[in-house]
């Protein structure tokens, strides 16, 4: 009997300790996304989540949940990479959107399969994608749809992957990876009314030198490498199109703003001088607080091993541009 009372305890700690409370100091997290459900009141932080079996790794995604952005509940396991996937590794950057009453996820897949030999000094070319699933709820779970193939071009590395719904049509715009571009590029597809394929061949948008705050980072050869990384668009009071997204200015990891001089996503896109964000911290997503309060997470610092954990800062719509405000605490 005192052994099962032990056990008895022992299994309701564990599952008090796993949805007890914690603060955004207390969550380890790398590209962050917060997806508020106002007929809920609640606000969903997904983040990427692999687990092991029979010795191998595969991709996954928990959510953390919040009433008012201070306190969070979880996590929750909402998805699990399909055991016959394309690929099956580890998941990064998760974004949900709900669309046409479903919750899309999109997710970067990544494997350690090498397939192109890299340049001298350069990392392997592995398979590298982002792939859509979909889900009814925003607790998932998230299934894959029936080709269980990534939506990005096979044969390119491509992440970052988020949608953009423009005159009723759906697109998706995602980074195609600095490691094999070297100056890395922001791309976009039109995807089928069902977010389920791609619809004809994707555009680019722009290149990550083409910002004069992307310094990039130094090669031994000498030349430079800019990386395109967390892009995500947003709609100014005025009527402005802005995308912001990360790469490296002097060293640090920072947030920029992109417009489009259209005010369309086909662009032609320009870059703005001042970055949005620029102290080591990035891959950022806006979202309105149930208040009304626009707001935009990102992580920092980026600096892998641990330490990096989301922080959310109120932003201004200047109309024009985006300017950063103060820490929520």
């Amino acid at each position: 009997m005192k052994r099962l009372f032990l056990t008895l305890t022992l299994a309701i700690a564990a599952i008090v300790g796993a949805n007890a409370q914690k603060t955004l100091k207390d969550i380890y997290i790398r590209d962050p996304y917060i997806m508020p459900v106002e007929k809920e009141g609640v606000y969903y932080m997904y983040a990427s989540s692999p687990t092991q079996e029979n010795g191998q790794t595969y991709g996954g995604m928990v959510a953390w949940k919040s009433r008012d952005l201070k306190t969070w509940e979880g996590p929750v396991r909402v998805f699990d990479v399909p055991r016959d996937n394309w690929i099956t590794g580890t998941v990064w950057a998760p974004e949900v959107h709900k669309y046409n009453g479903k919750y899309y996820l999109f997710a970067t897949l990544n494997s350690d399969i090498a397939w192109k030999a890299p340049q001298e000094g350069h990392p392997a070319f592995t398979h590298r994608a982002t792939q859509i699933f979909w889900s009814n709820k925003p607790e998932g779970p998230f299934l894959p749809f029936e080709s269980k193939h990534p939506h990005t071009p096979l044969g390119e590395m491509c992440l970052d992957g988020t949608l953009w719904v423009e005159n009723s049509t759906p697109y998706m715009i995602y980074c195609h990876e600095w490691v094999e571009m070297i100056d890395g590029t922001m791309e976009m597809v039109e995807l089928k009314k069902d977010l389920s394929a791609t619809v004809g061949q994707p555009m680019r948008l722009f290149c990550a030198s083409a910002a004069e705050w992307s310094t990039g980072s130094p090669r031994k050869d000498g030349s430079r490498t800019y990386v395109t990384d967390g892009c995500y668009l947003y709609r100014t009071k005025t009527g402005k199109l802005l995308m912001i997204w990360s790469s490296f200015m002097n060293g640090e990891y920072a947030v920029g703003i992109a417009e489009s001089t259209t005010g369309k996503v086909i662009g032609p896109w320009r870059q703005q001088a001042q970055p949005l964000f620029e102290k080591n911290g990035g891959h950022g997503m806006i979202f309105k607080t149930f208040d009304g309060r626009l707001c935009v997470v990102l992580h920092a610092p980026n600096s892998p091993g641990g330490a990096e954990r989301a922080h959310i800062f109120e932003i201004e719509d200047l109309g024009d541009t985006l300017k950063l405000k103060g820490e929520l605490k």
